[in-house]
């Protein structure tokens, strides 16, 4: 069985590759071959372990991964998500190989904002905004300017200091204008793109600073009680578009809170996977506000997995 290290699972994963990975991954999901076991969660106080089984089709063997959020880990100098990924062999269902998934979890959530991003987007979108600075964050200005051609990105977190390593790091590395501004309010006022990638339990995106075209990811709404976007937010947008309809109607907060109070109905809702398969609308006017909320799906480990391999 082959062993990988975050390290050895970077180096294989460059972000087109990622990208290509997940697009796969939600039209597999959008066609119904790929095969998705219900989420497993368990909260401990601040911190959560999930559980995330899944097949990519069924050529691909089966991937499971097994996820650890520690918030408090900022304060220890480390990664506040750790993961490891167990992918089995096709024909006898004998483990092949294992992963660290830190690295993975990073590229494969931040290539399938992207993906969306791209799907949903207006075509000339060029300025960015992102809240949060730390890993999540980063991995998304990476990411999205792979499919975006930017001009701008404007990055706010509460740290003051977090924020601006993070806009000197990213100005170095992808040669644009990268600025760390004081208030969320400023970062979003005429952003195209906004991504909200944080832990926050409280709305994080002040809506009234959105403007009207921007499309509203959001990866840190993975729990129910999780919710980055305020409820004006999904009442204002033309389009709300989820990784799997079930799995966010369970536990993506803004999409549960919505549901519960009949600001949106199940059925409007439309999974990433139709949008890029052309079975259901994503954006339908430039000047329309279009929310996406990630929860992560287990499917997205399998074609990561399995792009690390090589056996996609």
């Amino acid at each position: 069985m082959d062993v990988w290290s975050d390290a050895d699972v970077a180096a294989a994963l460059d972000l087109d590759t990622a990208i290509a990975s997940q697009r796969l991954a939600f039209e597999s999901l959008g066609r119904g071959e790929a095969q998705l076991a219900e989420k497993v969660a368990i909260r401990t106080g601040d911190d959560t372990t999930l559980c995330y089984l899944s097949r990519l089709s069924p050529r691909h063997g089966a991937v499971s991964k097994l996820v650890a959020v520690h918030p408090g880990n900022a304060d220890r100098d480390l990664p506040a998500i750790s993961a490891t990924v167990l992918v089995l062999d096709t024909a006898t269902g004998r483990p092949v190989a294992t992963m660290q998934a830190t690295a993975l979890t990073e590229i494969r959530t931040a290539a399938g904002s992207a993906v969306a991003a791209d799907a949903l987007a207006v075509p000339d979108a060029d300025e960015l905004a992102i809240l949060g600075s730390g890993v999540q964050a980063r991995a998304h200005a990476r990411a999205i300017a792979r499919v975006r051609e930017l001009r701008e990105i404007r990055i706010y977190s509460r740290d003051a200091a977090r924020r601006e390593d993070a806009a000197a790091e990213l100005a170095g590395e992808l040669g644009i204008a990268v600025r760390a501004v004081a208030s969320a309010g400023e970062a979003v006022r005429e952003a195209s793109l906004i991504a909200a990638c944080t832990l926050s339990a409280e709305p994080v995106v002040p809506t009234a600073a959105v403007a009207a075209g921007a499309t509203v990811i959001s990866v840190g709404s993975f729990e129910h009680h999780r919710c980055e976007v305020d409820a004006e937010l999904l009442r204002r947008a033309g389009a709300v578009v989820v990784d799997e309809v079930g799995t966010a109607a369970t536990h993506a907060g803004p999409i549960v809170r919505a549901l519960e109070r009949g600001d949106i109905e199940r059925a409007k809702l439309r999974a990433l996977g139709a949008v890029l398969l052309g079975e259901a609308p994503g954006r339908v006017s430039a000047e329309e506000v279009v929310f996406y909320n990630s929860v992560g799906l287990g499917v997205q480990d399998a074609a990561a997995a399995h792009a690390v391999l090589g056996s996609l």
